[in-house]
């Protein structure tokens, strides 16, 4: 059985490496910011705060099959004492793609690895609020396909004001170089 799923590698349909392969090749923190404006007073407040999250995804290729990913998380918390915390996160993941067709590109890097990415983000803030006195935030998760999905119906409609009949509004598209995505 052994020299049988030797010599059929995968499924056997053909040569594994022909298709599509991803890799996550490092990951790191590329900014944090933590301000706690009103310590120590903020630390007497009795009023429950506000959190309001928002974030944003920029891809850069690095190399022909390297791409970087970040997700810019920029949280805070405010009352109506003023403001308990903000804290900004740059999160960014290093992914190899070998093979990837070119409409499988805009999905992959701006629905996938930030998906990837989001759980170790989310770890970080949770700590950082606590490090900055507070009990841990844990951020609820991000549907980064109904964003990804929102942001094409935008540039769709967008395109269709605009009356400049460029095709491919409505197909997912390579991400531009640097620019941020949400």
């Amino acid at each position: 059985m052994a020299d049988q799923d030797m010599l059929t590698p995968g499924n056997g349909s053909g040569d594994p490496a022909a298709g599509p392969q991803a890799a996550t090749l490092a990951q790191y923190i590329k900014d944090l910011s933590i301000e706690n404006p009103n310590a120590p007073q903020v630390f007497q407040w009795t009023d429950q705060p506000r959190v309001d999250v928002q974030f944003n995804i920029n891809v850069d290729r690095v190399s022909d099959d390297v791409h970087e990913v970040v997700i810019k998380l920029e949280v805070s918390a405010r009352s109506d004492s003023g403001v308990q915390f903000m804290i900004e996160l740059s999160y960014a993941g290093l992914f190899g793609l070998r093979n990837f067709p070119e409409e499988a590109l805009g999905p992959f890097l701006l629905i996938e690895a930030p998906r990837l990415l989001f759980p170790f983000a989310r770890q970080i803030i949770s700590e950082a609020t606590q490090n900055a006195g507070f009990p841990p935030l844990l951020l609820d998760g991000i549907d980064f396909g109904a964003a990804y999905l929102a942001q094409l119906q935008q540039q769709a409609q967008e395109s269709q004001t605009n009356g400049d009949g460029s095709e491919g509004a409505s197909e997912p598209a390579t991400p531009p170089e640097g620019s941020d995505q949400a």
